[in-house]
């Protein structure tokens, strides 16, 4: 395992510690305290060399360590003046907030949830050129790569879970071997609602409603201020922080609690909020924030599930995107948490797992979401172009549990189904406890005529947010790219997985570790020339974005694919922190002209 040691790259690029220790002017410098983290946002420009304070090519100053300050102070914003309607509003907010659900556990406790490098942001950025420190950036990557997270437009004032926050898209341009970032909010109508009213209006889901008496409160507040006409729950409540999927010449931003919003970016490489998208009027509710494009014949698979019967609903999109009727599958019997699914030529696969939506566990003061060790998973398959749920099959997996599924193909002529998934062995930590999860990638089979199921481990590192080459989709691939969990929701660095070993081997080929206090996120991988038929499936290059804790600078990093250490061939330094997140995708060029 020589060729797979791990390498510390980040560092070998970190600016001098001189640089990193000069202080910009106070009149200039914003500081947001989370924990044991300052962080700083200076504001933003366009041409680096307008910038009075720091000479150009030279990094921005984005955190100062202090000791373990634990209280969270917002800098000043221009805000609208509240009206009276909203100040009793938000007195009412704050003593729900302080005395009937205070942020008590750790996992709703802004101080430690927003700790370090996933504080929020606290502006927008417009297109900001970036310097190549490493490399350069090969053609294949003319496109632009965008990850979507969390960052919320106001700091919580009372629980907040890392799954909530107004989603923003950090979009790195690049043309002819430069780059531009621009990093800016999904225009949802939640986001501009509160951004009117000029505080949160409307309760997120997994910190909102910890308990009865909490929910009860939030509740009867949401509806006084709908009767105040502050909101309309109509026009969508929900957030599109988790991912992007480009799909019949759009390019959507998803969150699973409200529809696909529609998002382009310029010429420029700004970044455009189109609007809410409802397929005509025939996507209802919802959407999964990992929809399944088949790359042969361009139709797009998903779901939506739910706290009410249905509880899951199947349905896809043709290629020109149009959307075919939707099929409820009223054999899942309970509400899981169905966050992703996989697709193969013939078939759909779904996974319902221990986390389900429990009134149990509100009526103890907790969350309505949360893990039953009671109920045994089950994988669902049903054909995917089925009419109905007539075809659904459900096979009992004890203790396979998926947040998210790598890729599914046939094999035996489409007697049994291959799945890769990384399992999360301990589920109830899940929402709560997530330094406690380890995922195991697992190889898993389901034999459709005898109903056998058969598991095997390819590797025992905790690996998650794991891709593939999208022209595999669906069918037999050989390689995953994985993130290495340092514990998650941290990632330390990454891997590349071989599959198509033996089911009893560690199937890691290659590793890239991002070194002492440098973290990454979901790797994504972009083929070198996605036209060519003949091109092996490594052929091409791993994006993602790292953040150095300690020099307080964020990078874009291009690894080559097919080398045993993901060798790094192009790193590029962000002109602003960009924070941890979520989900990526890479769209080239020609996609970006369509829209």
């Amino acid at each position: 395992m020589d060729s797979l040691s791990s390498s510390s790259f980040i560092s070998t690029f970190s600016p001098p510690s001189s640089l990193l220790l000069r202080r910009p002017s106070s009149s200039s410098r914003r500081l947001l305290r989370v924990n044991s983290a300052a962080v700083e946002e200076r504001s933003t420009i366009t041409n680096p060399t307008q910038n009075n304070d720091l000479p150009p090519n030279k990094p921005k100053k984005l955190y100062t360590r202090t000791n373990n300050h634990t209280a969270l102070s917002s800098p000043s914003k221009p805000r609208p003046e509240p009206s009276l309607a909203t100040a009793l509003f938000t007195t009412m907010e704050q003593v729900i907030n302080t005395f009937i659900d205070p942020p008590t556990r750790p996992s709703v406790d802004p101080k430690l949830v927003l700790s370090d490098n996933f504080a929020p942001v606290l502006d927008e950025l417009p297109p900001t050129e970036c310097e190549i420190i490493h490399g350069s950036l090969p053609p294949s990557l003319n496109g632009a790569y965008i990850r979507n997270g969390p960052n919320p437009q106001f700091l919580p004032r009372g629980p907040y879970h890392l799954f909530d926050g107004d989603g923003m898209l950090h979009a790195i341009r690049i043309r002819d071997g430069k780059a531009t970032l621009c990093s800016r909010y999904v225009k949802t109508y939640k986001y501009n609602v509160e951004k009117q009213t000029g505080s949160p209006v409307i309760p997120n889901v997994f910190s909102g409603f910890n308990g009865v008496p909490a929910s009860m409160a939030r509740g009867a507040l949401s509806a006084f201020r709908v009767l105040a006409g502050q909101f309309n729950p109509i026009n969508g409540i929900g957030l599109a922080n988790t991912s992007l999927a480009f799909f019949c010449n759009r390019l959507f931003a998803l969150g699973e609690s409200d529809l696909p919003y529609a998002v382009r970016l310029t010429d420029t490489g700004d970044i455009v909020t189109i609007g809410r998208h409802d397929f005509d009027g025939k996507l209802a509710m919802s959407m999964t924030a990992h929809p399944k494009t088949d790359p042969g014949t361009g139709e797009t698979f998903a779901f939506r599930y739910g706290p009410v019967p249905p509880f899951l609903t199947f349905f896809r999109f043709d290629s020109t995107g149009k959307k075919q009727k939707d099929v409820p599958v009223f054999s899942m019997t309970s509400p899981s948490f169905l966050h992703d699914f996989a697709i193969t030529k013939r078939h759909a696969i779904f996974s319902e797992i221990q986390i389900k939506m429990r009134m149990d566990s509100m009526l103890e003061g907790g969350s309505p979401v949360g893990a039953d060790n009671a109920k045994t998973p089950r994988l669902g398959v049903i054909p995917r172009y089925a009419g109905d749920e007539s075809e659904m099959r459900w096979f009992e997996v004890p203790g396979f549990n998926i947040i998210h599924a790598i890729n599914a193909w046939d094999e035996d002529d489409g007697r049994s189904i291959v799945l890769i998934a990384p399992n999360i062995m301990s589920i109830e930590h899940t929402l709560e406890r997530m330094e406690l999860v380890h995922a195991l990638v697992e190889k898993v089979r389901i034999d459709l005529v005898t109903g056998i199921v058969t598991r095997h481990p390819i590797s025992a590192r905790n690996l998650d947010f794991a891709v593939i080459n999208p022209a595999f989709v669906g069918r037999r691939c050989r390689y995953v790219y994985a993130a290495i969990g340092d514990p998650m929701p941290k990632i330390s660095g990454v891997v590349k997985l071989d599959v198509s070993r033996g089911d009893r081997d560690d199937c890691t080929v290659a590793r890239r570790m991002y070194g002492p206090g440098c973290y990454g996120g979901e790797p994504f991988f972009v083929a070198r020339d996605p036209g060519d038929p003949e091109a092996e499936e490594d052929d091409g290059y791993v994006v993602t974005y790292v953040h150095d804790e300690v020099a307080g600078e964020s990078k874009f990093l291009v690894m080559d694919a097919k080398s045993p250490e993901l060798e790094v061939v192009a790193a590029v330094r962000l002109p602003r922190r960009v924070p941890y997140g979520f989900h990526g995708l890479f769209v080239k060029e020609s996609d970006l002209n369509k829209l």
